[in-house]
C-alpha cells in the first residue's frame, strides 16, 4: 500500500493473495435462501412450476453455484469461451480479489484488524463485540460496494433496464458472505440470456442496481463514515473507488472534440462573454472543500439554456467553453469530463433512458472532477408532462432532470455545469426550463458589421479580394458589445413585457427602490402567469453573477500557482476583493432580459397553436368542397 495525498493505490501483492479464493467463487459456491415454495422442476408439457400447497416461506435451502459454468452454458455452444465470456469470468474473478482486498484496506484504516485477532484468542464482550460486529458488517459492505463498482467500470457496453423484483439479496455477515451473495445474484441475472452481449448488458445491469441497493442500506452502517472520504485507485485496471458519493459509471474516454476560440464567434455578445465568464468560475472550484467560492458568493451557473434559430451558433458556443474548460484544466491538472445527451440515448425499454439521463447526471457532477454536460435538442429528449403524444423514455428524462438540477437532494458544488440547448424552448416542459439559471439568447450575426465579419472570417485567406471600408471584428471586441447588448435590455424587447412596463412607468415613474422593483415584477406576473418565485430566484442569481462580471487576471490561469492551487480561503478573498455592488442598472436589464424570454417563449407556442388551428380549419374546408363535390357527383355514399 501506499498512501499519497488521500489517494490509497492497490498492489498486485495485495490482490494476489486473494487470487484463489476469487478463483474458488467462480467456480463453485454454496448459498442459503428463502424458499419461496415454488419447485425448481417445471410440470412436463405445460411450462409451469408446481407451488405446493403446504408453506414453506420460513425455509431456507441451500443452493450450489457454479459461475464459470453458467458463463460457458451460455449460447452459441463452444467447448472454448468467447472474448465477452472470458472477460466477464475474468473481470469477476478479479473482482472478488480486488474486493477483498479493499476490504483489507478497511480493516487497517478501523480498528476491525486488531478486534480480529483479539477476537480469535478469546470471544470478545460487550461495546467491544458490538463495535466488532458493526465494523465486520461494514467491511462486508465495503466489499460488495467494490465489487459491483469494479464490475460497472471495467466491463464495456450498454446495461440492459433492471427487471422490477430483481433487487440483490445481500448477506452482510463477512466479506466472503457478501461477495457470494453478489456472485449469486450475478449468476442468476444472466442465466436466461441469449448471447454473449446481452449477458454483458445484463451483468452491467446487475452492477448498478446492486450499487443502488447497497446506497440505499448505507445509512444502516454507522462505521463507513471514514471510509467515505477514501480514494482508491488501481492503475492497471483503470479502476477508482471515491468512496460512496457517485455510483461508479462506464470508464471516461478521453475527451475528442473540435475546440473553438472565442475570436471564431461572431454575434452572440452576451452569451460569449457569460460562457467565457462560467469557465473561469468553474475553475475555482476546491477540490479538498469540495465548494466553489463563487457558489459562496452568488452568482455561480448550475444550469443554463440557450435559444435560437437554427445555424445561429449553439454548437460553436458549446465547442468554446469546452474548450476553454480543457485547456484551463490541463493548465491546473485537474481531470475534466464533458459529456453530451441526445435522443440517440433514448431507448424503447422501460426505464432504460431515465437510467440513461441519471448516469449522464452522476459522470457531470462527480466532486472529483471539472464536469460540463450538455442537452442538445431538449425540445426532442424531455417531453411536456402534459404530452400525450411523447413517449415513456421522454417522460422519463423530464423527470430525472428536473430531480437534478432542483430537486430536493440537489447540491450545488460548483465543479460542474449543465447547459440545455434548443430551437425550440417554447416546447420544454415550463418546470424544466425555469430550472434553468440563465437564460442565453444566441441569435448569431446581426447587424450589417457582422456579417462583413463572419463573411471574411469564413471566407479565409486564399483570394485577393479587398476589405473595403470596415474596421474587421471591431464591433466583435468583447467589452464594448457586451456593453451595448446589456443596455439594449434597459428597455423591454417583447410586445407584451413593453405593454407592462409602459403601464408601471406611467403609474410609477422610472424605478427608484426596491418597492418599485418589486411592484414591477408583480405586474409581469399578473400579464404572465408563469413568471413564478423560481423566476425571481433566477433573476437575483443572475444579478449577483453581474456583480460578478469582472475580469479574473489571465495570469490567474496561465500557471496553477497564483489562484488555481491556492486553498480555498485565499480564492475566496481574492475573488471577494474584486467584487462590486450591484445597480438598480443591471436588476431592470437583468429582470428584463428574463422576462423578455419568457413572453418570448410564450408568444411562439401562441403563434405555433394558431397555425395549427388554421391549418385543420384549411383542411376542414377544403374536405367540405371535396364532399359537397362528390355528392353533386353522385359519388359520396
Amino acid at each position: 500500500m501506499s498512501q499519497t495525498a488521500g489517494l490509497t493505490t492497490l498492489s498486485e501483492d495485495d490482490i494476489e493473495t486473494h487470487r484463489s479464493t476469487a478463483q474458488q467463487m467462480v467456480t463453485r459456491i454454496v448459498v442459503v435462501s428463502s424458499d419461496d415454495g415454488a419447485s425448481r422442476t417445471s410440470l412436463a408439457g405445460t411450462g409451469r412450476r408446481f407451488v405446493s400447497t403446504v408453506s414453506t416461506g420460513g425455509m431456507r435451502r441451500t443452493q450450489e453455484v457454479e459461475l464459470a459454468k453458467t458463463i460457458a452454458s451460455l449460447p452459441p455452444q463452444d467447448p472454448m469461451l468467447s472474448i465477452p465470456q472470458h472477460t466477464l469470468l475474468y473481470r469477476a474473478r478479479r473482482g472478488i480479489a480486488v474486493a477483498l482486498a479493499v476490504a483489507d484496506t478497511f480493516g487497517r484504516q478501523s480498528d476491525l484488524e486488531d478486534l480480529k485477532a483479539r477476537n480469535l484468542g478469546a470471544p470478545l464482550q460487550g461495546e467491544e463485540a458490538q463495535r466488532f460486529r458493526d465494523l465486520l458488517g461494514a467491511s462486508s459492505y465495503v466489499a460488495a460496494f467494490t465489487f459491483a463498482a469494479y464490475l460497472l467500470q471495467t466491463l464495456e457496453g450498454e446495461s440492459e433496464p433492471a427487471e422490477e423484483g430483481d433487487e440483490p439479496k445481500i448477506e452482510f455477515d463477512t466479506p466472503q458472505d457478501a461477495l457470494k451473495s453478489l456472485i449469486a445474484g450475478l449468476d442468476g441475472a444472466i442465466s436466461s440470456a441469449s448471447d454473449a452481449a446481452a449477458m454483458t448488458a445484463r451483468a452491467r445491469a446487475f452492477a448498478r442496481e446492486a450499487i443502488e441497493a447497497l446506497l440505499a442500506r448505507i445509512a444502516r452502517f454507522a462505521a463507513l463514515s471514514g471510509f467515505a472520504q477514501s480514494h482508491i485507485r488501481l492503475e492497471s485496471d483503470n479502476f477508482t473507488l471515491d468512496g460512496f458519493e457517485v455510483a461508479p459509471g462506464q470508464r471516461r474516454k478521453p475527451l475528442a472534440m473540435s475546440f473553438k476560440k472565442p475570436h471564431e464567434i461572431v454575434g452572440n455578445h452576451l452569451a460569449k462573454h457569460q460562457a467565457m465568464r462560467l469557465s473561469r468560475m468553474i475553475m475555482a472550484y476546491d477540490f479538498e472543500r469540495q465548494m466553489n467560492p463563487f457558489v459562496e458568493l452568488g452568482g455561480f451557473l448550475f444550469t443554463f439554456i440557450g435559444d435560437g434559430a437554427p445555424g445561429t451558433g449553439k454548437t460553436i458556443l458549446i465547442q468554446m467553453m469546452a474548450g476553454l474548460i480543457n485547456e484551463y484544466c490541463q493548465v491546473a491538472g485537474y481531470a475534466f469530463h464533458y459529456e453530451n445527451f441526445g435522443v440517440d440515448q433514448i431507448s424503447s425499454y422501460q426505464g432504460k433512458s431515465g437510467q440513461n439521463c441519471k448516469a449522464f447526471i452522476d459522470a457531470v457532477i462527480n466532486p472529483r472532477a471539472i464536469g460540463f454536460g450538455t442537452i442538445d435538442d431538449i425540445d426532442q429528449v424531455a417531453a411536456k408532462r402534459s404530452d400525450d403524444r411523447a413517449s415513456s423514455g421522454q417522460q422519463e428524462v423530464t423527470a430525472v432532470l428536473m430531480e437534478a438540477f432542483a430537486g430536493a437532494t440537489t447540491v450545488v458544488r460548483g465543479n460542474c455545469s449543465f447547459g440545455m440547448f434548443s430551437n425550440y424552448p417554447e416546447n420544454v416542459d415550463d418546470a424544466l426550463r425555469q430550472r434553468a439559471g440563465a437564460r442565453w439568447l444566441i441569435d448569431g450575426p446581426q447587424s450589417e458589421a457582422d456579417y462583413i465579419d463572419i463573411f471574411a472570417l469564413l471566407a479565409g485567406k486564399n483570394h485577393a479580394i479587398p476589405l473595403g471600408s470596415h474596421d474587421l471584428y471591431a464591433s466583435q471586441e468583447i467589452k464594448r458589445a457586451v456593453k451595448s447588448a446589456y443596455e439594449d435590455h434597459s428597455r423591454p424587447d417583447e410586445d407584451g413585457l413593453a405593454a407592462v412596463w409602459e403601464r408601471f412607468e406611467k403609474a410609477h415613474g422610472a424605478p427608484k427602490t426596491l418597492r418599485d422593483i418589486g411592484v414591477y415584477l408583480h405586474m409581469i406576473k399578473q400579464a404572465e402567469p408563469r413568471f413564478t418565485g423560481r423566476a425571481i430566484k433566477n433573476i437575483t442569481d443572475a444579478i449577483k453573477m453581474r456583480a460578478m462580471d469582472f475580469d479574473l487576471p489571465d495570469d490567474w490561469f496561465e500557471t496553477p500557482e497564483p489562484f488555481l492551487h491556492k486553498p480555498y480561503d485565499e480564492k475566496l478573498a481574492m475573488i471577494s476583493e474584486l467584487r462590486e455592488p450591484f445597480t438598480i442598472d443591471m436588476v431592470m436589464q437583468e429582470i428584463n432580459r428574463y422576462a423578455d424570454s419568457e413572453f418570448r417563449y410564450t408568444d411562439r407556442a401562441d403563434d405555433a397553436a394558431v397555425t395549427d388551428i388554421i391549418r385543420r380549419e384549411r383542411q376542414r374546408d377544403r374536405a367540405l368542397k371535396e364532399i359537397t363535390a362528390m355528392k353533386e357527383d353522385g359519388r359520396w355514399n
